[in-house]
């Protein structure tokens, strides 16, 4: 069964599985990344993800491999540029990362425009069907209590990933929205990107992107939001599409850590132990993977059909570092999942609302 296509925007047709490339150029080598990338072609996949700040874990010594990587395998395996969709992100402020444009202090026209010129030359391409805003950088109200007085303050940071409280201590100047989609726009306009999207947003931070970029017909509107897949993120607006990435949980979900070895050792939890404590601690899946055997449902499969069959999903973003792993995603297509196992995979969900660590 070939890959199920879908159209993310105008004239841009995307397959409903989209491979990411953090490992390339630190878990997978230049010709293990060719043999995955050749794979998922092969199989009907025409969309890949990437970032100027990969691989993870981010290194000066590795930063953009993994667009080098992409770029190469068009360039040497001869695809047709048209034939594939390629996505990257710009990175922005965080205090770390350095080596990263000399550690961007702010999404301003500057940076968008030097981080999209680094892309290119990176995947040595002339466009960019989809660039993305990695992370938020824009003005963000919260209330913090000191002692026992209410205090109203604005922070210019974005609690992100598995954080749950806004550090006071973190702020950083921000660059206003309408700046931020007026650089991209310059871009759509010379011919650089095609579509603009977010990543890792949230509703509120979603919707004030829609209403700037509605104020002049000059910016670009948003097309796409890719974020971890969560049970209770509603996204209503029939334009923009949502890319769930990281359904395997990091790999938890394979039940390859579940053994009583702990899984191989190139696995990515074990490889970078303790890098991502939130997954190795915090959720005990093992209902999940019960389930699925008591379904006789592969859990790769179980958890990507799943994904794959939710209606707000346009494309399901995963990284694989094997053939057989990537083949083992493709599996979750041929699923059709019934009402009853989708019921009790959301007894588990419900539990776990976002297993991404």
């Amino acid at each position: 069964m070939a890959v199920p296509l879908v159209n993310l925007a105008p004239n841009l047709t995307v397959s409903k599985l989209c491979l990411g490339t953090t490992t390339f150029g630190e878990q997978n080598s230049l010709p293990e990344s060719f043999r995955l990338l050749g794979g998922a072609v092969e199989a009907g996949i025409n969309f890949f993800d990437s970032a100027e700040m990969y691989p993870v874990v981010q290194r000066a010594e590795t930063q953009g491999t993994s667009e080098e990587y992409l770029g190469r395998w068009i360039r040497e395996s001869k695809t047709p540029r048209n034939s594939v969709v390629l996505a990257t992100k710009v990175t922005g402020p965080s205090g770390q990362m350095t080596w990263v444009r000399d550690g961007p202090k702010c999404l301003d026209a500057g940076n968008i425009a030097d981080a999209i010129d680094g892309s290119l030359r990176r995947l040595q391409t002339d466009y960019i069907d989809l660039y993305q805003i990695h992370w938020p950088d824009r003005f963000v109200c919260r209330h913090i209590f000191v002692v026992v007085c209410k205090i109203s303050a604005k922070f210019n940071y974005v609690p992100m990933f598995w954080e749950t409280e806004c550090d006071p201590t973190r702020q950083f100047c921000s660059i206003p929205m309408k700046e931020q989609l007026d650089s991209l726009g310059r871009a759509v306009d010379s011919g650089k990107i095609r579509y603009v999207g977010l990543s890792n947003e949230t509703p509120y931070g979603v919707m004030k992107f829609v209403q700037v970029a509605e104020r002049s017909t000059c910016r670009p509107k948003i097309v796409s939001l890719q974020v971890v897949y969560l049970m209770e993120f509603i996204l209503s607006l029939k334009w923009i599409s949502l890319l769930a990435y990281s359904p395997l949980a990091m790999g938890i979900l394979s039940r390859k850590y579940f053994s009583h070895d702990e899984g191989p050792a190139d696995a990515q939890l074990n490889v970078f132990r303790g890098k991502y404590s939130e997954g190795e601690s915090r959720y005990n899946l093992s209902n999940h993977i019960i389930r699925a055997a008591a379904m006789s449902l592969h859990p790769v499969s179980l958890a990507i059909a799943f994904v794959l069959s939710r209606p707000l999903v346009a494309s399901v973003i995963f990284g694989a570092t094997k053939s057989w792993q990537l083949q083992e995603v493709l599996d979750g297509c041929k699923v059709e999942l019934t009402p009853e196992v989708i019921a009790e995979i959301n007894k588990v969900h419900k539990r776990f609302p976002n297993p991404c660590p």
